[in-house]
């Protein structure tokens, strides 16, 4: 059924073949700007979406097409953005006079005026895609171009008192993806204050004409933003994405008119900053997938690809250790052992006894030397540091606005980071980088979005400034990490402001149940994980001593005495292309134990190019059959890697259908299975195969497609 569903998603959106695919073949046409012959209109497209804005008589979007699928998304014109700016609102572009909101005719712009109280539009630019920030590339990650290849359009408006306005675009090659932010310019003789901002204003067509319940936003058009926090995942770190009810739609079936086809971009709270005069203010980015099917996995696969472009750090997928103790001998234990089966970092792990915070120079000296050490084994060494689930002082934690006073932040207690405490705290983690050479920070409890009503810190005026003041500080340090090359493990969605991984998804009080169960529950959250993230972008965790309670059936120490719960660990993240943090003071206990990790580790890098892939999914884990993923990659000589694993007490044999279509295989492909037996299969005609597969009883088996 799969493969089924997956050939009419084909055909419906207009692909006769996965040549023609962008998510299986590069698509080679550049992204352009192009300027209509009477220049009144201009369009920026990269041959699978376009955008198309008026010019005259002011700036305004009047197409946005999805050329994947021949639809329109547009159903009406509105501004460019919207800006409170010393308490008054004004629009930015846009027209007015159109009839009718339920869609958007061509015929009707000529009609169409600028409103006079709107900022006017002073001409337009092409503009080159530049990075963000830097990407230092000192690990092993897939070969991505950054800055993405794109195309960049700069829209010039003005407005009294010196106001300028840029609202910038980019959209990227071979991806249907667009950004937009806005620049606002002070020009002017006295300080303006920015209220408010809405950077992005669509009228999106429906996804769903109903009467009386409350309609579904549009599901053409995923929306997030890089102004996100406390979150593990895209959807409860989205921060910025509204979508509301358009007030001029008046002809739409839902009886209250509350179908939500406004999108709008904007912070829930603030900025409210003071743009002195010369100076500028620059909005979030805001980025745009266009999808070209309803299908799940593919659109699943177009926002993973999206985060391949946007944030290519997110394929850096070191094999990471936590060791539990701090002390130079058991640091250097762990970075032994470490080199000897292959892992790549070692990180000293929360109640180790590291502190990020100790400035001692005595004590600097002994991390750098532990981080030299570590480096001439080839092992990266880096620590973990807590930063917003903590009380600091009262003079330096978040002021709740209802109380007046600490307590009730979203974890119960959190630092202001631009209080005094927190300047001296990122003061202090860039000190330790710097002087210690360590290359990993794993920073827990980072930013979560507290907002804090304190007038008395000097990194931000009030409670409505606070909020963007705070993410202004992590957004700078992660960023100068990413420039740096340490790689950061945050348990939040910073990803496309420079950290590499968060939790894949787990409750950490399951790893305290018996074995059997955390192995199961671990490929759970795997299978579940990766519909948003790449397997790359999620850590798992492997909990070598007692961990969150538990008795001796919940432990793998002593290691060589539980080997079979060991290698299911190592071979559903391994297999999973997903680097699970090894808690614990030893990775091996015997030459036995040291053997069965290094072929785990072996296996991975033999194979880390399809691993570190995208993924499709097979069939979830529930411990009543077989499950399994299928890595993908149409661009690696190796295809496909499928990897199934048997819950049960018996061997089993199953026919299992293996969707093809992402590997870019036209007619045949040549399958070996993990006993180094291959054999030829020809694709059916929904570019998939059926092949019998033996797994072993509580076990797991491998099928290389080429």
């Amino acid at each position: 059924m799969r493969g089924l569903s997956l050939l009419f998603c084909i055909a419906g959106c207009g692909m006769a073949a996965s040549k023609t695919d962008w998510l299986v073949t590069p698509f080679p046409k550049p992204s352009s700007v192009v300027a209509s012959a009477d220049g009144r209109e201009v369009s920026l497209s990269n041959g699978l979406i376009r955008r198309v804005w008026r010019v005259k008589p002011n700036a305004a979007t009047v197409a946005f097409d999805n050329l994947m699928t021949g639809e329109s998304l547009l159903r009406g014109v509105k501004p460019e953005a919207i800006l409170t700016i010393d308490g008054t609102e004004v629009a930015v572009g846009g027209l007015i006079g159109q009839p009718e909101y339920a869609y958007l005719l061509p015929r009707w712009l000529d009609s169409m005026q600028s409103d006079s109280k709107v900022l006017q539009c002073t001409g337009f630019e092409r503009a080159a895609v530049s990075p963000r920030f830097a990407w230092k590339r000192v690990r092993h990650a897939a070969y991505l171009q950054w800055p993405p290849y794109g195309a960049g359009l700069v829209f010039h408006y003005a407005g009294a008192n010196g106001l300028r306005v840029d609202v910038h675009y980019e959209m990227y090659q071979g991806i249907p993806v667009l950004a937009k932010w806005v620049r606002v310019v002070n020009g002017g003789p006295r300080a303006l204050r920015l209220n408010r901002f809405v950077s992005e204003v669509l009228a999106v067509v429906e996804q769903e004409s109903t009467v009386e319940h409350d309609p579904q936003p549009p599901a053409s058009l995923y929306v997030e933003s890089d102004y996100t926090f406390g979150g593990m995942d895209p959807h409860g770190a989205n921060r910025t994405t509204y979508w509301e009810a358009d007030p001029q739609y008046r002809t739409q079936v839902n009886y209250e008119r509350r179908s939500p086809v406004l999108l709008e971009s904007r912070p829930a709270v603030g900025p409210n900053v003071a743009i002195q005069p010369g100076a500028a203010f620059e909005t979030f980015r805001t980025f745009e997938l266009v999808f070209d099917s309803s299908d799940r996995e593919r659109n699943s696969m177009a926002k993973r690809r999206m985060y391949r472009t946007l944030a290519p750090w997110v394929t850096e997928n070191p094999i990471l250790m936590h060791v539990r103790q701090s002390d130079p001998a058991s640091v250097k234990l762990a970075i032994d052992q470490c080199a000897a089966v292959g892992f790549e970092m070692v990180i000293l792990s929360f109640g180790s006894g590291f502190n990020a915070e100790n400035e001692d120079p005595k004590y600097l000296e002994e991390l750098r030397a532990l981080a030299e050490y570590a480096k001439g084994k080839g092992v990266e060494l880096g620590g973990y540091s807590l930063l917003a689930s903590r009380k600091v002082s009262l003079d330096d934690d978040v002021i709740n606005p209802k109380t007046g006073t600490t307590g009730g932040a979203i974890f119960g207690n959190s630092p202001c980071l631009v209080s005094r405490w927190g300047a001296d705290y990122f003061r202090k983690l860039r000190k330790l980088f710097e002087t210690t050479g360590f290359a990993v920070l794993e920073h827990d409890g980072s930013y979560p979005g507290d907002v804090c009503a304190s007038t008395k810190h000097p990194g931000h005026e009030g409670l409505e400034d606070s909020q963007w003041r705070q993410f202004e500080v992590i957004r700078d340090f992660y960023q100068w990490c990413r420039g740096q090359g340490i790689y950061l493990n945050v348990p939040d969605w910073y990803f496309l402001n420079g950290s590499n991984k968060t939790g894949m998804g787990y409750r950490e009080s399951n790893w305290g149940l018996p074995r059997d169960r955390q192995t199961l529950l671990g490929r759970q959250n795997i299978f579940d994980g990766t519909w948003d993230k790449l397997p790359s972008m999620g850590w798992m965790f492997v909990p070598l001593v007692r961990y969150q309670g538990g008795g001796p059936e919940a432990t793998l120490e002593p290691l060589r005495e539980h080997l079979d719960t060991y290698e299911q660990f190592l071979a559903e993240n391994f297999g999973s292309g997903v680097q699970a943090c090894y808690r614990g003071p030893r990775l091996y206990d015997s030459a036995e134990t040291q053997a069965l990790v290094k072929r785990y580790v072996d296996f991975y890098k033999a194979h880390r190019a399809i691993l570190d892939s995208d993924v499709v999914h097979l069939r979830r884990p529930d411990g009543r059959d077989w499950d399994g993923l299928l890595h993908v990659n149409s661009q690696s000589p190796e295809k496909a890697l499928a990897v199934l694993f048997n819950p049960l007490d018996r061997v089993i044999t199953r026919k299992i259908a293996l969707p093809l279509y992402y590997t870019g295989l036209q007619n045949m492909a040549l399958v070996e299975t993990r006993s180094g037996t291959a054999r030829r299969y020809k694709l059916d005609r929904a570019y998939g195969i059926e092949v019998e597969v033996t797994i072993p009883a509580r076990g797991w088996t491998w099928l290389s497609v080429r």
